[in-house]
């Protein structure tokens, strides 16, 4: 059984010949889709339908969407709202810090991935 949050909007829509509908634009937004897009359809047993909307990621973007780079994501945001980051101005100044960082003090955190 699924949980509804409260609606704020009804929209109906009429049925067409091979059984197309026009997405009004209130829901096109709600559901954050464009042309393109897929939306996908969930119905419960009850006859319940959930729409959602779908964006397709090219297959050679699919790595970036994976529960483990997403974690690492979530991770480096985290760092830079905390001011946990260095900024740099050119490489020569990259690697001249990372050339004077001690890599055995336990407050240093080099992480290559």
């Amino acid at each position: 059984m699924y949980e509804y949050a409260k609606m704020r909007h009804m929209t109906a829509v009429d049925l067409r010949e091979r059984y197309q509908i026009t997405v009004p634009p209130e829901v096109r937004r709600a559901l954050r889709v464009e042309v393109g897009d897929q939306l996908d359809f969930q119905v419960s047993d009850n006859g319940d339908v959930r729409v959602r909307g779908m964006k397709t990621v090219p297959a050679d973007q699919a790595w970036f969407w994976t529960p483990e780079w997403q974690a690492m994501e979530r991770e480096a945001d985290e760092d830079i709202a905390a001011g946990r980051m260095v900024r740099f101005h050119s490489i020569e100044e990259m690697d001249a810090y990372l050339d004077s960082l001690d890599t055995d003090s336990p407050d240093v955190r080099v992480d290559v991935r």
